[in-house]
């Protein structure tokens, strides 16, 4: 079950990461499959990786992220071993989990120089529910990054609409008593200001 979990996860990632996402792998418990859920009870779940997966693509390459993950955080004292390339690998994984908190927690300790190759798990957030994220994302879309996501939503049109669509949902069943106006909702400002930028092929 172990190889299978690693090769689900080794399809998430561009092919240029797979030496240090294999050092990433070491240190995730699949062996557990008691796995404490966000009521804080301990339950037994078969299958640690969700079967949904979100099918994009990052640079040309194809790339099939899981929608969601059970397995629980890796031992401390291991993951501190991790380079800090890895230690955003792993925080990458982790922002497919299915506690909200967690996935908190992981955006923040994702670093603010992380690569291109951690949009397709941020822009997935900006789809959920958990308004907590925006925040943390709204500083993580900037100037320096913006053209990197411009370049991503046109890759995938279709997955851009669709979370559009989904980040509206939530809004409207969620949030609307908070802001009733969408454009004064931080998801719709985020999505705005990807939309509105015109990614330069230019750069490096």
């Amino acid at each position: 079950m172990n190889s299978e979990h690693e090769e689900r996860l080794m399809k998430s990632f561009p092919e240029k990461l797979h030496p240090d996402l294999k050092e990433v792998l070491k240190i995730l418990p699949f062996e557990n499959n008691k796995v404490k859920l966000c009521d804080g009870t301990i339950h037994q779940v078969d299958n640690l990786i969700h079967e949904n997966e979100l099918n994009l693509i990052l640079d040309n390459e194809s790339l099939i992220i899981p929608y969601r993950l059970y397995f629980d955080e890796p031992n401390h004292d291991l993951e501190i071993t991790l380079t800090d390339k890895q230690k955003d690998i792993l925080n990458c994984i982790y922002l497919r989990h299915h506690n909200g908190h967690l996935r908190e927690k992981r955006l923040n300790l994702l670093s603010q120089n992380s690569e291109k190759w951690t949009i397709p798990f941020v822009i997935q957030l900006i789809g959920e529910y958990v308004y907590e994220l925006l925040p943390i994302i709204d500083k993580k879309i900037n100037e320096s990054t913006l053209d990197f996501y411009a370049e991503f939503r046109d890759e995938n049109p279709k997955y851009w609409q669709q979370t559009e669509s989904r980040m509206i949902s939530y809004w409207n069943e969620y949030y609307r008593y908070k802001f009733p106006k969408l454009k004064e909702y931080l998801g719709f400002e985020i999505i705005n200001r990807i939309k509105k930028r015109t990614h330069n092929n230019g750069y490096n």
